[in-house]
């Protein structure tokens, strides 16, 4: 995608047929060129055109009435188009999903009636795009440190190892939850201790909810283009601190689905 001028209210989307709804991936700004071979949703994949109206513009295709959304690949499909579009120009996403009757009610239902509020959010977020940083423990050296620092578990696995597993249910079950508590205690402490380190190179931070019982961090951040290398800086800085025993994966840049509200 590219940024151009345009004549107001010029639309790149075919024109309404019965059988056919209008999906809506995101709200762009209205001097933004689609390329020829972008794709988006459906088997075979639908040619993405523009919606505008005034500033701004809604990122489309058209969608079969009578297709069930939901399949994995269209999901994949509505991410990456968006991921792509991110890259290059500023992109407000709406959730996977979003279905309109026709291209006019995209602008009479969406994009008039929300124009202001969507121009500012695509001002704030021009120039900055979304990572995610995802870290995990180790599975044995995370496992070394709960029996070290806690005596309970200590003791409970010394039980364990002595008797037969018919007579230790109780105690393996106890020693499990114990672990979860633990490392739940210090996903708690590791994302908190990442938010405030990387505060001084994001311009924002969310915490998402594990995704693993053995996540140490996942967090989304808002990054300035031009603090990108200072960002991915801090992140292998973390990475060779932690080292062994945490694995960290940096994921973006990508649409800010974090920090934006649609």
């Amino acid at each position: 995608m590219s940024r151009s001028i345009r004549e107001p209210g010029a639309s790149d989307h075919a024109e309404t047929r019965p059988d056919v709804a209008c999906y809506v991936y995101g709200i762009l700004p209205e001097d933004v060129e689609i390329s020829e071979d972008a794709i988006g949703i459906g088997d075979p994949p639908a040619k993405v055109g523009i919606i505008r109206h005034g500033e701004i513009a809604a990122l489309v295709s058209d969608v079969a009435v009578d297709r069930p959304l939901g399949r994995a690949h269209d999901l994949v499909a509505h991410e990456q188009l968006l991921d792509a579009a991110a890259a290059e120009v500023p992109v407000l996403p709406l959730r996977f999903g979003a279905v309109m009757t026709t291209p006019e009610a995209v602008v009479e239902e969406l994009l008039g009636p929300h124009h202001d509020s969507f121009a500012a959010a695509l001002k704030q977020i021009e120039g900055r795009a979304q990572f995610v940083l995802k870290a995990r423990y180790a599975e044995q050296p995370v496992l070394i440190e709960v029996l070290s620092e806690n005596a309970e578990a200590r003791q409970l696995r010394d039980r364990i190892r002595q008797l037969p597993e018919e007579v230790t249910r109780s105690e393996r079950m106890r020693l499990g939850e114990l672990i979860t508590h633990i490392i739940a205690a210090k996903r708690e402490a590791d994302t908190q201790a990442v938010v405030e380190r990387f505060e001084p190179v994001t311009a924002g931070a969310v915490v998402r909810e594990p995704s693993h019982e053995r996540d140490a961090a996942h967090v989304a951040f808002l990054v300035e283009n031009d603090r990108r290398n200072d960002f991915e800086r801090a992140v292998e800085e973390l990475r060779a601190e932690w080292d062994a025993r945490v694995e960290v994966r940096l994921l973006g840049p990508m649409a800010p689905y974090d920090f934006v509200v649609s």
